[in-house]
């Protein structure tokens, strides 16, 4: 597809703004009055016992590691830290993302890799049956929706029209033309929007790329629905991550020893400090790059417990 949107180059502030948007549709948290300082992750190893690490931004742009994090990473791992990849990557088949980590040179298993599909696909296998048009890349199919009556949408109208519901999973090959048939049909009937994805924008070699969160919002916006989201800041995917995370160490008692690791404010940080657990906003290489970091702490009033300029 051609005409597949993509965030304006070089974009940050715009995403911080588009954000700070939808701030009435986030959840609410509590958050520290500062910010410590620290150089990376093996410099506060002490204090943690379980890391909650976001993908994009953390470990990787892209398909490219970022400097460093595959040694940290293991540092933390030989330590015997519980460590554990939790991701907004709800397009991505398991495999697939498994597969990616291990090229770029991480060592997770796959109970240590959890993504916001893993928990969309938990609640449409317990949904009564419907039939649910898909946001989705076709190059992966309909692989992990076994059992379910599910077509991907594309550019025929009908198709919009006989689904019950819509579950929103990637956005690569997504258009706006699609957007506006999404959003007629709702407009007619309204049904359910369920949200893998919640993410805005996601880092990318080329420039940050516009993910079913944005989708979801314009959806929201035009048809006053309220979409349901299961990805990072919303609860469901911190309430599977530590459900798996403590059931690993279950001598973690003290939440105050769990850190949420990520490279967006309005997101991992949000969502971490809404869990109750403790926050390390990476800076040099996602959402933020490029932009005043204490300015946008203080713009939007999510303060992390730690900024790391690397992870």
């Amino acid at each position: 597809m051609t005409d597949h949107p993509a965030a304006p180059q070089n974009s940050t502030a715009w995403a911080f703004d588009a954000y700070q948007a939808v701030r009435h549709r986030l959840p609410q948290a509590r958050f520290p009055t500062r910010s410590e300082i620290a150089i990376d992750l093996t410099a506060i190893i002490a204090r943690f016992d379980i890391f909650l690490l976001d993908a994009f931004g953390v470990l990787n742009v892209g398909e490219t590691a970022i400097p460093g994090a595959v040694n940290h990473v293991a540092a933390l791992q030989a330590a015997g830290k519980h460590v554990m990849v939790v991701s907004n990557a709800a397009g991505y088949p398991k495999r697939f993302l498994m597969a990616r980590l291990h090229r770029l040179g991480f060592a997770f298993t796959p109970e240590q890799v959890l993504s916001s599909r893993d928990v969309l696909l938990d609640v449409l296998h317990r949904q009564p049956p419907h039939r649910w048009g898909l946001m989705a890349d076709p190059q992966y199919g309909l692989e992990e929706l076994d059992n379910l009556h599910t077509t991907i949408l594309a550019d025929d109208p009908q198709a919009y029209d006989l689904a019950e519901g819509f579950a929103f999973l990637g956005s690569g090959t997504w258009t706006m033309a699609r957007q506006h048939l999404l959003t007629d049909s709702l407009r007619r009937n309204p049904r359910p929007v369920l949200v893998g994805n919640p993410d805005i924008v996601a880092p990318r070699e080329g420039g940050l790329s516009l993910e079913p969160g944005y989708f979801a919002h314009l959806v929201a916006d035009a048809t006053g629905l309220a979409p349901q989201f299961f990805g990072k800041p919303y609860p469901a995917v911190y309430d599977m991550a530590l459900t798996r995370a403590l059931a690993a160490r279950p001598d973690v008692t003290d939440p105050a020893r769990i850190l949420m690791v990520g490279d967006t404010l309005h997101t991992d940080i949000l969502g971490g400090a809404a869990a109750g657990v403790k926050t390390a906003l990476v800076t040099g290489y996602g959402a933020l790059l490029g932009m005043d970091v204490q300015s946008a702490i203080a713009t939007c009033g999510m303060v992390p417990d730690f900024i790391l300029p690397d992870p």
